[in-house]
């Protein structure tokens, strides 16, 4: 450190004159600074005459002047402590600018453009609530660096399609993790939306169509309310990301191992495929050969979309695993390019719109090892050259909407009605009830006064507002008890309690304007109901990977090796 030239004179006490080399030398008042930019007079103790600085304990010389003034090593920590001030702010108005910078990177869009709302999930003992997060991966070919990676021409600036869609669930207690994929020609209803930005209605689609059409109908948004339509699980957020940004960021993290059971190059004769090509074994891709990988299908097994869905999701957890132990990402230099092209690449909805939030976020999944990752596709069925989902969808559906961990290993949890409620029941004579028949099924009709039977087996017991609605037809393969408001909650439990249907069977859904009871296909005689055993397993169909296996190893169609 550069000496600063005071000398003193220590039989006077006065300022001395510049030695060779040395610049104008400053009085010890001019080195601390007011506010206002001139002179502060020291008032503190330090500039009374004799005065022992912190620390000094004797009355040696040591750390003093004759006159009782501190020496030199006293004023350079002034001063370093003025300049390391001064970096302190410097530096964190540098920080501030750049997480304004990282801020405005990241794009925001509407979180669910469709009327219909799935009410958020009843916390649990402890007062959590799971989180779900849709995943989208977006074919927009909308710049040059898109269109140079995905290719097709003649789709520049065309409708984007969301090519790749994940449900990312994360548990209430954030021991779990579960991750759904719905492979992008899925047939479902995509519903209602509406452009908050400039108004446009998306009408519903007559029939089925492609579920990857969904983000062409007004953006993301469209995509979840596509989801919560099929699925009936409230979605919390969104993150897409498109072909340019899955480059950047695999480029960023460094490297992700991948295995293949025997040479591949996904290339066909008129030119079609991804043009990955990797010898057998495991390879470590990034950038370009990342993206590659994860739009394979002409090599891997079948080459269908579900072969494509389980090779993004060995990426995934390959990528968890890679995250979590490489140790380049200490540098800071590694991670500002991570921060700085994951906020280029996503878009996000309004609850994630801020590095904080993601950050946050980031947190709250690194709680879950990746022992508790479990990676499944939404079990289907083959329509002509399409899928749709099957019963074996609706128990995986189930699950998550019921925070059942996918992986087996959830810890018994029982839970009675009383303490689940947040409000208390009213009296059983002044719950209002409606009892709807929902007892056809696609084999079977509705059997015929179901409901006054069941309105009366609740007058029994003492429910004197109970009604049968007689106004509609319904179907449900499972009773449910339905409530639209969380002051409806105690006494829609209370409700189930009396006929011994389970918790789990009590939903709160905007579809009803009261406490109301669909009698299920389940129930369709007798007055005392039965809940059927229910089954908690993930159906082998979802095909689930644990976030921990490192060995897996796509399967490579003989057609495409080398």
């Amino acid at each position: 450190m550069t000496q600063s030239g005071v000398r003193e004179n220590e039989t006077r006490g006065v300022r001395g004159e510049p030695g060779p080399g040395e610049a104008e030398p400053a009085t010890e008042t001019e080195t601390e600074t007011a506010d206002e930019g001139g002179p502060a007079k020291d008032t503190g103790p330090d500039a009374q005459a004799g005065a022992q600085p912190p620390g000094d304990g004797g009355d040696g010389a040591e750390g003093r002047s004759i006159a009782g003034r501190p020496r030199r090593p006293r004023r350079l920590l002034k001063w370093s402590a003025a300049v390391l001030a001064l970096l302190i702010l410097g530096t964190a108005g540098a920080g501030y600018l750049y997480y304004r910078h990282l801020n405005g990177n990241i794009k925001k869009d509407a979180l669910n453009l469709g009327d219909h709302k799935v009410a958020a999930p009843t916390p649990n003992a402890a007062g959590q609530t799971p989180l779900n997060i849709l995943l989208i991966g977006s074919d927009a070919r909308d710049t040059e660096e898109n269109q140079k990676l995905g290719g097709a021409r003649e789709t520049f600036g065309g409708t984007p399609l969301a090519d790749v869609q994940m449900l990312l669930h994360l548990s209430a207690d954030r021991t779990n993790m579960s991750v759904v994929s719905m492979p992008r020609d899925t047939l479902v209803k995509i519903p209602k939306c509406t452009d908050p930005d400039d108004g446009k209605v998306y009408p519903a689609t007559q029939g089925r169509t492609m579920t990857n059409q969904s983000l062409g109908h007004g953006g993301p948004g469209c995509s979840v309310a596509t989801w919560q339509e099929l699925t009936g699980i409230h979605i919390d957020h969104f993150v897409m990301v498109d072909f340019a940004g899955v480059v950047s960021m695999a480029d960023a993290v460094g490297g992700v191992p991948v295995c293949v059971d025997a040479n591949i190059h996904s290339r066909t004769s008129d030119g079609k495929g991804s043009g990955l090509k990797l010898e057998k074994g495991t390879s470590y891709i990034q950038g370009e050969q990342a993206l590659q990988w994860l739009r394979t299908r002409y090599g891997f097994e079948d080459g269908s979309d579900l072969a494509r869905a389980k090779a993004q999701h060995m990426y995934m957890n390959a990528m968890v695993r890679q995250l979590r132990d490489n140790a380049t990402l200490s540098s800071p230099n590694k991670l500002r390019r991570l921060a700085e092209e994951a906020t280029r690449a996503l878009t996000v909805d309004t609850g994630l719109d801020t590095v904080k939030k993601l950050y946050d976020l980031s947190n709250e999944l690194r709680k879950v090892e990746p022992e508790r990752i479990t990676m499944t596709t939404m079990p289907n069925r083959y329509v002509g050259a399409r899928v749709e989902p099957t019963d074996d969808a609706e128990q995986l559906f189930r699950l998550v909407r019921e925070d059942i961990a996918l992986d087996g290993k959830d810890k018994a949890r029982k839970q009675t009605a009383e303490e689940a409620a947040a409000d208390p029941a009213a009296a059983d004579d002044e719950i209002p009830v409606q009892v709807r028949n929902g007892t056809r099924t696609d084999t079977l009709a509705a059997v015929r006064g179901r409901a006054s039977e069941v309105t009366g087996l609740l007058t029994e017991k003492g429910f004197a507002q109970a009604v049968a609605d007689t106004t509609g037809s319904w179907s449900e393969d499972g009773t449910v008890v339905r409530y639209p408001s969380a002051d409806l909650e105690g006494d829609a439990q209370r409700v189930a309690k009396a006929l011994g249907i389970p918790l789990g069977s009590v939903k709160r859904s905007t579809d009803v304007t009261g406490v109301t009871l669909v009698v299920g296909a389940d129930w369709r005689t007798g007055t005392t109901y039965k809940a059927p055993r229910r089954d908690d397993k993930t159906p082998k169909s979802a095909e689930a990977l644990n976030g921990a296996d490192d060995k897996a190893c796509m399967h490579v169609n003989p057609a495409f090796t080398w």
